[in-house]
């Protein structure tokens, strides 16, 4: 038996004529309609509807309309429909599209600006097409309920949330968003209990969630971002947990400036080439593979050069007491840093660098020291220098001599007390208390800085 066809006329609720269902026996008024094809209008803009609606498996010629209704739960499921408009309805119940698909040539396909909806919205395995426009315009939309977009939800536009309260969450694993070149996805200031666009979510187009708060997770993990120049914007997010463990590198930039979250993963094989990260700041932060080296390169991707994202580093590690890693967090830090500065400059850079690590590697001084020391005591042990004042000071000796010429502070009263001819060693001599000077003003500008800055 074929779809039988409704042309409706408008009564005072607007339902259809002669497909109205009364309560019997304290029954709940409906109209339910099953594999029916509607060739009228089904316009209810500002109206109040009292009855429950439902089409299944129904084609409709004409775009529904609940401009401004208050309606209760409302279901058009596996149906054909060119177009539904609510914005500013209130909806009792859930508002269920599952199965439909919902295909314009206009702006908006699905249209729930500033919509209060006191349940879900249920797009499972829904189709809403707007190549030219919007798919799904829910901007400022309060939802009591969760808006779950999965088992194969597709749009054709840009699904938009901006300024969106959903206290049941958004959940779109294994949606499929085609926006080319546009925003597949955007939430800016939205605030959501927990987003996951994770296991196969694919977004063709950047995905916008700028100031969004998310009390709970934004995951995308397994999800395939495309969007290029810029797959993820996400400045100034706030989450609880935030995943990055994407299926593949994204194409386009990650922007997470000004993001906090308190945990974060993420997965070396799905770093995107380029991520913009001033001010993203988080409690704890883990990796796959974790090591140091490996976050440094993550910084790395950051374009220019920012100190913020290598002490926001350093300090996650000290806070789980990874000290080492954190000293060569900031090195690096300063590393950086040096090609910026003028040729005089990176000379100073280079300096501190190879004496005491710019004051995180204090030990170098210990080793240059040593191995001057040894290369002294080898080369003034062969000779013997005349001595200042004959008869009187202590006896000659190659090491301690040594150590008084490299050590400008103090003394071992072998200086004062020998001295050489002239040539090369005491050309030697001069060099190795200019050295001496150099590595303790090394040390005391490299210690002096990481004390005063970290």
């Amino acid at each position: 038996m074929g779809p039988r066809t409704y042309r409706p006329g408008r009564g005072v609720d607007g339902a259809a004529a002669g497909t109205e269902q009364r309560a019997v026996g304290g029954g709940v008024a409906a109209l339910r309609l099953v594999v029916a094809r509607i060739t009228g209008a089904l316009a209810w803009e500002g109206a109040e509807l009292r009855h429950l609606l439902r089409l299944d498996r129904c084609r409709l010629e004409q775009k529904v309309r609940l401009d401004s209704a208050s309606t209760l739960a409302i279901a058009l499921v596996h149906s054909r429909i060119p177009g539904f408009s609510a914005p500013s309805a209130r909806i009792g119940g859930r508002l269920d599209l599952r199965g439909s698909v919902i295909e314009t040539r206009g702006h908006n396909g699905l249209q729930l600006i500033h919509a209060h909806v006191a349940g879900g919205l249920r797009l499972d395995g829904a189709v809403v097409s707007a190549p030219d426009g919007i798919a799904v315009s829910a901007g400022g939309i309060v939802m009591d309920g969760a808006v779950v977009c999965e088992d194969g939800f597709r749009a054709r536009g840009a699904v938009m949330f901006p300024g969106a309260q959903l206290s049941g969450g958004l959940f779109m694993r294994g949606a499929h968003l085609e926006a080319p070149g546009g925003i597949a996805l955007g939430a800016d200031n939205a605030t959501v209990s927990a987003v996951r666009c994770s296991h196969g979510f694919t977004a063709d187009g950047s995905v916008h969630m700028r100031g969004a708060q998310i009390s709970d997770l934004l995951s995308f993990e397994q999800a395939v971002l495309t969007g290029s120049p810029e797959s993820l914007v996400a400045t100034g997010l706030r989450a609880q947990d935030l995943d990055l463990r994407c299926a593949a590198p994204p194409a386009g930039t990650l922007d997470l400036r000004g993001v906090h979250a308190a945990w974060v993963h993420d997965d070396a094989r799905s770093w995107a080439g380029e991520m913009r990260l001033e001010g993203f700041t988080y409690d704890s932060i883990r990796s796959e593979p974790d090591t140091v080296d490996g976050r440094l390169e993550w910084i790395h991707r950051n374009p220019g050069y920012s100190p913020q994202p290598y002490e926001q580093l350093a300090s996650h590690y000290r806070r789980i007491g990874h000290d080492d890693e954190a000293r060569r967090t900031l090195l690096a830090k300063q590393r950086n840093r040096r090609r910026l500065l003028s040729p005089w400059s990176r000379v100073g850079g280079y300096l501190l660098d190879g004496t005491v690590g710019y004051g995180y590697r204090p030990w170098l001084a210990g080793a240059w020291l040593a191995v001057l020391t040894l290369v002294g005591s080898l080369v003034f042990g062969t000779h013997t220098p005349s001595p200042n004042k004959p008869g009187e000071g202590p006896p000659f000796n190659a090491v301690v001599y040594t150590l008084d010429l490299l050590v400008p502070i103090g003394g071992f009263s072998q200086r004062e007390a020998w001295h050489w001819s002239g040539g090369a060693l005491q050309a030697m001599a001069y060099a190795l208390i200019a050295i001496g000077w150099v590595l303790t003003t090394a040390v005391v500008a490299g210690v002096t800085r990481t004390l005063s800055k970290n």
